[in-house]
């Protein structure tokens, strides 16, 4: 069972900063060659799940770590509230459609399991919907793995709530982050206790791809900690770049 309590936001203290910095940029440089042989082969395909509170770095995330990959062979979709064409379907119709095709990465900036997550906090659906929607998920994340040959990378962003605030308030004090600024996540953050119970019941009840959780008070450590991940995941495919074919 995860508990979030039991799970520290900070690095551990015998962690170099600096030495994590400079393994963040050779994973990067690393992870971008290996999607170059993924794209080549065409037999793989990933999907990145990053799920987290508001302000817990998500796109810093993708910036880091995928920064070295050619922009031909991934897609990042941040998923935000449904349009109306969105909502007139099933809760999974607008993230099916974007699952990745072999030989590429697509990394979900939130996804479908907001659906299971700010609508039970609000109250938007029963419970009955709710076990209902993530026994869907479960079905669909298989169906990706056994039809596709697609991994599915789990992370959780792990925001304390203190960090929260000051990361909040850094986007009204700081004029590069002003565009950042959402008054309603503030509101969202009244409900904090809330999301952490729904969190805890997605992982245990959606975890059969396991999920990892990330700390990010300190955002080199996220960075470092999610492309070794991200880079030995994709090690271990063991692919090469294919051989070259020629016309007879």
């Amino acid at each position: 069972m995860i508990k979030l309590s039991d799970y520290s936001t900070l690095p551990p203290e015998d962690l170099d900063k600096g030495d994590a910095k400079k393994l963040t940029n050779k994973y990067a440089e690393e992870i971008g060659e290996l999607h170059t042989k993924m794209a080549a082969h065409g037999e793989h395909s990933l999907l990145m799940i990053l799920q987290g509170m508001d302000a817990s770095g998500k796109d810093g995330a993708v910036r880091d770590v995928f920064k070295d990959c050619l922009p031909t062979v991934m897609t990042a979709q941040s998923f935000k509230k449904p349009t109306e064409e969105e909502f007139a379907h099933d809760f999974l119709w607008r993230c099916h459609k974007l699952a990745p095709r072999k030989g590429r990465t697509q990394i979900f900036i939130r996804s479908h399991y907001e659906d299971v997550l700010i609508q039970r906090v609000h109250n938007w659906i029963d419970d009955d919907r709710v076990a209902m929607r993530m026994e869907a998920i479960n079905a669909w994340e298989k169906l990706l793995v056994a039809d596709n040959n697609t991994t599915i990378l789990k992370f959780y962003l792990h925001l304390s709530y203190d960090q929260q605030e000051i990361e909040l308030q850094q986007r009204i004090d700081e004029k590069d982050k002003h565009y950042k600024h959402n008054d309603g996540d503030w509101e969202e953050r009244k409900h904090w206790d809330k999301y952490m119970e729904c969190f805890e019941d997605v992982f245990n009840k959606c975890g059969d791809i396991p999920w990892h959780i990330i700390p990010v008070d300190k955002r080199w450590y996220r960075s470092y900690l999610i492309a070794k991940i991200v880079k030995e995941t994709m090690e271990s495919w063991e692919l090469d770049y294919p051989p070259l074919v020629r016309d007879e």
